[in-house]
């Protein structure tokens, strides 16, 4: 290669890696920001300015679609809602096409015969997925006060009973719970799993909504004011993120919201890494789609710059998939570029931009942990495996990121719950999910990053090597993991 181009490439990857990386690094002092928040605003819990003489008529909303496994167990837990009868009625808005409509309707029967107001309510067309059917719901219901079920949580007895008192402040529209996890510990992969969703909530939600800066109902385990729901447009289906748009359409209506962490409903997460890449590709598509529809109106209204730089922050986030995607193919050709540079020079330029890209990532979900268990102990060891499976996620949510942009539909999946007994097991479960494209993908990012591990020992640079090899096991554990559980039994629809 002629030394003049040689050059041009040369500075043309390293200019394109080290853009990349501050791009990165932007996003990661955001999360240091986010912290901060959380330490100036974490004693400030809200608290209810009274409490209702009488309690007003709750809604409970339970969507279902093909959940045979856990459809039972949540309508006995929303049944055993520690809330006067007369005031609480239950819907059960069954989509379903298979055994569950056999099963959620027995169940609704039981109840009805033991004196509770439930009814079954199921559409043959899934018009708007979810969305259409809390829309339907919400039509047909008598409550002020409208709560929010996804099949695989099991409330606590006292969650309404707790959570209502928020609404004697006329302008609360929303108040959201925090989930818990009920097989945190089945797998290395629910424990990471269940590591994501703890800093979610107890570091990004309760720094915005203590800061004053908008934060979001999460789809389940909250209740919503019904006028707040109207008057914000109600429920709409041209996002997967229905939860996300609605929540940032209220708030920006001037509505207030609540986060009371103290409040635990208990989930089951995803057992399989095809239903977590699921999971996660809806979430991610669906935070894009909200950021085209709503970022633009948000930065042009006249609510705070404090309100609007954070919206733009949250709605964003994942974004930074697809810087994942492009650092993974270009780390290695910076590395190699200057294989001929002291590696300390090296390090003073590049650490800085890692500190706030990647060790950010690190303490914030440290911080999470400490928050939940009350020590730092044992978080140490889990934490790299985090990040790995971040990485390797980047794949699957970089081509949701892209979905999202080019304004490409798709239907709303949702994720298998199994409700896995002791001896049970997810081989014989039905709704288990397929291995898509994207593993090809991931697998020669793996055997790329393999090569680069081996190649930098080879030539002495060693500094590179824990880096590289950090990309390489998240490539390859979300390869080897979604290979092993999609060969165990064919696949049921």
């Amino acid at each position: 290669m002629p030394i003049v181009l040689e050059s041009i490439v040369r500075w043309a990857v390293l200019a394109a890696y080290f853009s990349v990386l501050l791009m990165m690094s932007v996003y990661g002092a955001h999360r240091w920001y986010l912290l901060f928040l959380h330490r100036r605003h974490r004693d400030q819990a809200p608290r209810p300015v009274t409490i209702f003489d009488e309690l007003p008529t709750l809604t409970v909303q339970l969507p279902l679609y093909n959940e045979m496994y856990v459809a039972e167990r949540l309508i006995d837990a929303v049944c055993n809602l520690d809330y006067p009868r007369e005031k609480l009625e239950i819907q059960v808005l069954d989509d379903s096409a298979d055994e569950t409509l056999d099963i959620a309707r027995r169940a609704v029967a039981r109840k009805r015969a033991a004196g509770f107001d439930i009814v079954h309510r199921h559409r043959a067309v899934r018009t708007g997925y979810k969305a259409g059917a809390l829309e339907e719901g919400l039509r047909l219901g008598r409550g002020d006060l409208v709560a929010i079920f996804d099949a695989d949580f099991v409330p606590p007895p006292d969650f309404a009973a707790r959570l209502v008192h928020h609404f004697t402040d006329p302008e609360v529209g929303m108040v959201q719970a925090r989930w818990g996890h009920l097989n945190r510990e089945h797998s290395a992969l629910t424990r990471v799993q269940s590591m994501f969703l703890d800093g979610h909530f107890m570091i990004e939600h309760t720094a915005r909504n203590r800061s004053g800066r908008f934060f979001n109902f999460n789809g389940t385990a909250g209740i919503w004011r019904r006028r707040c729901i109207e008057d914000a447009g109600g429920w709409q289906h041209d996002t997967l993120t229905e939860d996300l748009d609605l929540s940032y359409r209220a708030q920006m209506k001037g509505w207030k919201f609540v986060f009371d962490r103290d409040e635990v409903a208990p989930a089951e997460l995803p057992l399989e890494m095809t239903a977590f890449k699921c999971q996660q590709h809806r979430w991610a598509k669906g935070s894009i789609q909200t950021a085209r529809k709503l970022l633009p109106r948000i930065l042009r209204s006249s609510m705070p710059a404090r309100v609007k730089t954070e919206a733009t922050f949250h709605l964003t986030a994942n974004f930074g998939y697809l810087l994942m995607v492009l650092l993974t193919l270009l780390v290695v050709p910076a590395v190699w570029l200057r294989r001929e540079i002291s590696p300390w020079w090296i390090a003073a330029v590049d650490l800085p931009l890692f500190a706030f890209a990647s060790v950010s990532v690190a303490w914030f979900y440290a911080a999470a942990q400490r928050e939940v268990s009350g020590t730092f102990r044992g978080i140490g060891r889990w934490i790299p495996f985090l990040m790995a499976v971040g990485i390797g996620l980047s794949v699957n949510n970089t081509r949701a990121v892209l979905e999202a942009l080019r304004g490409r539909p798709s239907e709303f999946r949702r994720t298998p719950k199994y409700n896995l007994g002791e001896g049970d097991s997810v081989a014989a479960r039905r709704y288990r999910g397929r291995a898509s494209g994207d593993i090809w993908i991931e697998a020669a990012l793996g055997v790329y990053l393999t090569l680069a591990v081996v190649g930098a020992a080879l030539t002495g640079l060693w500094a590179a090597v824990p880096f590289l090899m950090l990309f390489q096991v998240g490539f390859l554990y979300t390869v080897g993991t979604t290979l092993l559980q999609s060969r165990r039994v064919p696949a049921h629809p």
